[in-house]
């Protein structure tokens, strides 16, 4: 019998979880490249990715596969399977426990499931679509926060866009009496925004494996998404803006004031 594919995501997400935690554990090993500015790879990267493409293979082998080190396999089934196997690696290659495990799956042109997990902490954030957002077993819900000044909202940056992006945001941000807040993992931030610690995520651009998961996980979690398109994300990746409904439109107006117009 074939399994549901989110709870196959949640204990694929925790399988791959700790082989990137063994190699975590002895990081004096592991072999480290770079592949652009803020950019690196690791063996572990690579390995746990390549765990996570064989066991998808093994259980939906119809299904495509899109990863951040191994490319894009096309399938038949008409779902496709988007990973990260370590978002935030320059936090792990430092030793800094702030990283994770991210898995979405895609049908026709919606996100349908989205795991993130925190080996750190022990936590998994998850979400299928109108199946409610949860942290392990407990349910979860965006902020209800109605002002900027009551919480912090992540920022991401990287080196793909403007720099002014981030710069114009974070300054906009502080002058409406707000908090930034950045941990270099743009998936660990989107399963924060989702779980109400902070108000919300913001970043010009993702890559489909690092945003695809958090936006589900926030929206069914109560809260509200730029629009996006899943299946074009898979190619171009996607602008991100994420928070509780009761202060979108004013993170919506700051990011449109900040960031450069998509290419």
């Amino acid at each position: 019998m074939t399994p549901d594919r989110l709870d196959f995501a949640v204990a694929l997400s925790r399988k791959a979880g700790k082989l990137g935690m063994d190699y975590f554990r002895r990081l004096d090993e592991l072999t480290v490249s770079k592949k652009g500015h803020q950019d690196l790879v690791s063996e572990a990267d690579r390995d746990v990715e390549t765990l996570v493409r064989d066991e998808i293979a093994a259980t939906f082998p119809s299904d495509g596969i899109v990863g951040e080190e191994h490319g894009r396999v096309e399938g038949t089934s008409g779902f496709t399977w988007v990973i990260d196997p370590i978002d935030g690696t320059a936090n792990f290659v430092s030793g800094i426990p702030q990283w994770c495990v991210i898995l979405a799956c895609v049908h026709e042109s919606e996100t349908v499931l989205g795991v993130i997990h925190d080996p750190n902490a022990d936590e998994t954030f998850r979400a299928g679509k109108g199946r409610g957002a949860f942290v392990n077993d407990r349910p979860i819900k965006v902020s209800d926060s109605t002002s900027l000044s009551e919480g912090s909202l992540g920022v991401g940056f990287n080196g793909r866009t403007a720099t002014s992006d981030a710069v114009n945001c974070i300054e906009a941000l502080v002058a409406r009496g707000g908090v930034f807040f950045r941990n270099a993992s743009g998936g660990l931030m989107l399963a924060y925004a989702a779980s109400g610690r902070l108000l919300g995520y913001v970043e010009a651009h993702m890559n489909a494996w690092d945003c695809l998961a958090g936006m589900l996980i926030a929206a069914e979690a109560g809260g509200r998404v730029a629009a996006y398109d899943a299946v074009a994300a898979l190619d171009n990746g996607a602008r991100v803006i994420v928070s509780g409904p009761d202060i979108f439109d004013e993170i919506l107006e700051i990011t449109e004031r900040s960031f450069s117009p998509l290419s």
